[in-house]
């Protein structure tokens, strides 16, 4: 297998798909595995990976009722870059319970064919890494992904997919250079400092280079915002998540901040849509408000 043919199968990793949901299973599976190839590991314990891809679900994926790390562990294979050593069969549209998988001692592994293309080239797993988080992740969590799997950052090749190049300036002048939620506008002379143009609803999902799918963030809220530690409501109002804990920090970043209103755009056809802020409370925002 050449490099090329093995980043083709990792851009066309079958992810699960319903109207605009997110699914990061089997995303995160190949993260981990590529961290764990880095650091000399290729046969994987479910026994291990468990825990571990349950973390990454619950502070990287959407909030849910419950977390299914058997799931990428199972259906991964059906994309040809993930082997498993267990005697279970293989279940066309149905996945291995968790329980079977654990009391099978199941391991589970890149396939040899993707190990040795690896080997042969240095640069790989850092592009597959990149292509991964660019497909599913935005750029404010990229570095925190890679730190959680053990992937060396310097590997990762550092660029963007092309975005319209118009959107940070549309975002920007439509809240005034000034920070949506705090009001910050440190420049420069004429460089707005610390100030950027956050997706709504993420580009990975869909959303537009559009203003009304734009916030203008400071660097910290645009972080803590496609983390999910708060919100937008219906009213255009800050929701801090009652999971979000601290004490001078949180009380200095969110809590002076929960249940007051975000800056308005100068024009109404450039306010953050309804439809945006929707999915961004079902998709990204983790917990429930507080009260």
């Amino acid at each position: 297998m050449t490099s090329a043919d093995c980043l083709r199968q990792f851009d066309n990793l079958n992810v699960w798909k319903r109207g605009d949901q997110r699914a990061p299973h089997k995303p995160l599976l190949v993260l981990y595995a590529l961290g764990q190839w880095q650091n000399g590991v290729t046969e994987i314990a479910f026994h291990d990976a468990c825990p571990i891809i349950t973390d990454l679900l619950r502070d990287f994926g959407p909030e849910r009722k419950t977390y299914h790390p058997e799931f990428p562990f199972w259906h991964l294979q059906s994309d040809g870059v993930w082997t498993i050593n267990t005697d279970l069969e293989k279940r066309p549209g149905g996945s291995a319970l968790k329980r079977e998988l654990w009391n099978q001692n199941a391991e589970g592994s890149l396939t040899p064919e993707v190990l040795l293309a690896l080997a042969a080239d240095p640069w790989l797993a850092g592009e597959i890494a990149h292509r991964v988080l660019e497909a599913h992740f935005p750029q404010s969590l990229h570095s925190d992904i890679l730190d959680r799997v053990g992937l060396n950052a310097d590997l990762v090749v550092s660029r963007r997919r092309r975005r319209d190049p118009n959107f940070r300036d549309h975002v920007l002048t439509a809240y005034e250079f000034r920070c949506a939620v705090c009001g910050f506008d440190v420049r420069l002379g004429n460089i707005s400092v610390g100030l950027e143009a956050a997706h709504i609803k993420w580009h990975q999902a869909s959303g537009p280079d559009r203003a009304d799918n734009g916030l203008a963030l400071c660097s910290m809220h645009h972080k803590v915002f496609d983390l999910g530690v708060f919100t937008i409501s219906e009213e255009r109002h800050v929701v801090v998540s009652d999971r979000a804990n601290g004490t001078e920090g949180l009380e200095a970043l969110l809590l002076r901040f929960h249940r007051r209103p975000i800056k308005e755009a100068q024009r109404p056809e450039w306010q953050a849509d309804a439809q945006y802020l929707d999915w961004h409370r079902r998709e990204v925002f983790k917990g429930d408000p507080r009260t």
